[in-house]
């Protein structure tokens, strides 16, 4: 055990992983499915919306399927790429991933707030906006990114 690690951690049920894998050939291999990259932002998309525990996540508005994650907070996406897999592929994997994180922060910024959430990034991010606008952006913000927090585990596989 490395330095720093806890002895008492608790292991993260396997519904919460959400597996995908490129191989040396650039095939997208999703819990253990061969797939089409057009079909990675769906599936991610229902993976983190599911909603296995509604009583922790009461604006998922997945299935519901006891099989997938319980709640975005839990629901741990697992990119892991071989040694040989083209770049370009790699980064098309990376855009669908966060496309799909995109997509549901969008979709709850409307909810909430009438708004984009990258409307508000940007607007947070310009030099021209008050500090009291600001305030209330990073606020809303972080609200957002809590209820869909981007948790992406990478690893590279010989």
């Amino acid at each position: 055990m490395l330095p720093g690690e806890d002895d008492n951690a608790v292991p993260i049920p396997k519904r919460n992983i959400l597996p995908i894998l490129i191989n040396s050939h650039d095939e997208l291999m999703v819990d253990g499915e061969l797939i089409e990259i057009s079909n990675l932002k769906g599936l991610t998309i229902a993976f983190l919306d599911n909603g296995g525990d509604q009583l922790e996540c009461d604006y998922c508005q997945g299935e519901g399927n006891p099989e997938s994650s319980d709640n975005p907070d839990k629901a741990i996406v697992s990119l892991m790429n071989n040694r040989e897999t083209s770049y370009g592929m790699y980064v098309t994997v990376q855009n669908e991933l966060v496309a799909a994180y995109n997509f549901l922060r969008n979709r709850e910024s409307q909810r909430l707030y009438k708004t984009d959430f990258h409307a508000m990034q940007k607007l947070y991010k310009n030099p021209s906006t008050s500090q009291v606008i600001k305030k209330e952006l990073k606020d809303r913000i972080r609200t957002i990114q809590k209820l869909f927090p981007m948790k992406l585990s990478e690893a590279e596989r010989n």
